[in-house]
């Protein structure tokens, strides 16, 4: 049923009956044909074409705007005012062109009078050209054609470029010295159309955000609008997701086109991420990923995603890394293959991306650079992964193996959080060989772990014998070195002999079973030593007793002969500086010392 709407043209046809009727969209206006004729070419062209059957109907099923927006264009031929705001100016601009009312029929027409409202007022304010932008979805492609779209994109971009420009400037004061000064305003006051720009469809969004790209606008405000643009679009993601397992055909089909749309504007999301790094906090990159993997977006769209999270991989937490993996295969509950991927990004990031960071890069090796800080704090990180992870009974050896190998050596300081990963994965998979056993445990470095380590993995019977063995060797040898640095000062053989254990010239050069032999041979041998050291002690504390009697009884200058005579025995772990030949009482000290340096040569 057709619904009638008569204007309020009674005021100045009062006494001519209407003698046309428009229809658009079902709704019919019953008009007169000369205000229209007169303004619009479009009907004066309809009504002249059918001069002789005399039309009464015109119907204008495809007309912009639809009913609402003839109804002002009527209005507008009748002389009736109304009111042009950014809500309407677009669709009377695609009317009006539909229509054909341009200069041509009639002076100040409605095609002229909405260009000056856009010229004028719209292209003046951000806001405002965002309203009409926002209104220019559902017109298109005709706004497209007309430019609408275009001047609206280009206002909003050199808008917010130029605020950006007068908030920085606002914000300094100079001082009667001349010099500047902050005045206090909020850092960001030029952003306020960061959330705004959430109620583009991603289409426009997308078009914005390159147009402020040519225009210079700030990388952290785009990163900031990306940022509230995804949280408010993707934010009833789960919520829809819940919705997938219906069973009826309409809501799968609705369920489908919403993850096809989702799917697109994640990857438009990301093919928008400024290039330069730190624009965007570490965790809004995984959030991303984790939509991106949920929604199975492009493998091009995952990966620059890994890429830029490895690039500052430093900044993230343990809760991050743990993506769960969404395929449902049977395999990880993690997705460790991202995590191995993101890691590979971190240790092989380029030393020329100066468009990066001028901070970041690898560009020195030394202990203090940034690089070295950055590795040490991503190689707590994966341990802390690896022990999240290793409860996984479904986790494959290659794959725990393959990430934690990844890191150089210099990157663990101390190795007790690779120990107690590599314990637990040991205690979740009993049943490994004892050939993965090893491999696995190769990974530690034992000269590495805490005396707590230590003497924890020295009671571990999870460890194959050859580590435990290694623990207690370089546990024997720490206390060794500690001892001989306390009475020799760093003996050069000493020093030798650990740079040579450093280096793994003894596991290196033999095989296993020799190895084996070897150690507690040597375990042996420092305990025997060990044993000597404290015998001498003794020996030492009983002299000097003797010495403190010789005090009392004898004189200064016996006591002095007698002190030289104690003083040369005492003297266990220096070289002796006399070329010449020593005396008696000398010989058997300095035949014990040529014979423990000889002990210690014995070890390399």
């Amino acid at each position: 049923m057709l619904e009638y709407l008569f204007l309020e043209s009674s005021r100045i046809f009062s006494d001519v009956p209407s003698d046309i009727v428009i229809e658009v969209d079902g709704i019919c206006f019953a008009l007169h044909k000369f205000p229209l004729v007169s303004r619009s070419g479009r009907i004066r062209k309809l009504v002249a074409d059918g001069r002789d059957s005399d039309v009464s109907k015109l119907e204008f099923p495809g007309l912009p705007g639809g009913a609402e927006t003839f109804e002002l264009t009527a209005k507008f031929c009748y002389g009736i005012n109304f009111e042009i705001t950014t809500s309407n100016v677009a669709p009377l601009c695609c009317a009006a062109e539909y229509l054909e009312m341009t200069e041509e029929y009639a002076e100040e027409n409605l095609v002229s009078r909405t260009e000056v409202y856009m010229e004028e007022i719209v292209s003046q304010s951000l806001e405002k050209s965002l309203e009409v932008l926002q209104n220019c979805d559902n017109l298109l492609p005709l706004t497209e054609e007309l430019k609408i779209v275009s001047r609206c994109i280009d206002a909003i971009a050199s808008k917010a470029c130029r605020e950006q420009i007068a908030s920085s400037f606002s914000r300094l004061d100079y001082s009667s010295s001349g010099r500047l000064h902050s005045n206090g305003q909020p850092k960001n006051s030029g952003d306020w159309w960061v959330e705004d720009l959430s109620v583009l469809p991603i289409g426009l969004y997308q078009r914005v955000i390159t147009a402020m790209k040519s225009r210079g606008v700030r990388h952290e405000s785009i990163g900031a609008s990306l940022m509230h643009y995804a949280q408010h679009s993707l934010k009833g993601l789960s919520k829809k997701q819940s919705v997938w397992d219906a069973t009826t055909r309409s809501k799968i089909n609705a369920a489908a086109a919403m993850e096809h749309e989702q799917r697109i504007l994640v990857e438009t999301i990301v093919s928008l991420l400024p290039s330069e790094k730190n624009t965007v906090p570490i965790s809004f990159l995984f959030g991303l990923l984790r939509t991106a993997v949920m929604l199975d977006t492009t493998v091009a769209c995952r990966l620059d995603l890994e890429r830029r999270i490895g690039l500052q991989l430093d900044f993230a937490i343990l809760d991050d890394l743990l993506i769960p993996s969404f395929l449902h295969t049977g395999d990880t509950l993690f997705d460790v293959d991202i995590v191995h991927r993101i890691l590979v990004n971190f240790l092989q990031q380029d030393d020329n991306q100066d468009h990066m960071d001028s901070h970041s890069g690898y560009e020195s090796d030394g202990l203090g650079s940034p690089s070295q800080t950055a590795i040490i704090k991503v190689a707590k990180l994966i341990d802390g992964y690896l022990a999240e992870i290793a409860p996984d009974t479904n986790l494959k050896l290659s794959k725990f193996i393959a990430i934690a190998e990844l890191l150089p050596d210099y990157a663990r300081v101390v190795d007790d959080g690779l120990y107690r990963a590599i314990d637990i994965y040991l205690k979740a998979h009993p049943g490994l060989t004892d050939m993965e056993r090893k491999k696995l445990c190769k990974l530690i470095d034992y000269q590495k772990l805490s005396q707590e380590a230590c003497a924890h993995a020295a009671q571990n019977e999870r460890l194959p014998v050859q580590a435990v063995v290694q623990v207690l060797y370089f546990e024997q040898l720490r206390l060794r070195n500690a001892l001989a640095g306390s009475h020799a000062d760093g003996e050069p053989t000493t020093v030798y002999q650990s740079q040579r254990v450093s280096s793994g010239v003894l596991s290196a050069a033999m095989s296993p079973k020799d190895n084996y032999a070897s150690l507690r041979r040597e375990n042996r041998e420092l305990k025997l030593e060990i044993a000597r050291m404290r015998m001498r002690l003794n020996d030492l504390e009983k002299e000097h007793v003797c010495m403190k009697k010789d005090m009392e009884k004898s004189g200064s200058n016996k006591f002095m002969n007698s002190f030289s005579k104690k003083f040369s025995r005492m003297n266990l772990f220096t070289r002796s500086n006399s070329r010449g030949q020593g005396t008696p009482s000398k010989q058997p000290q300095m035949q014990d010392a040529k014979n423990l340096r000889r002990r210690r040569h014995s070890l390399s």
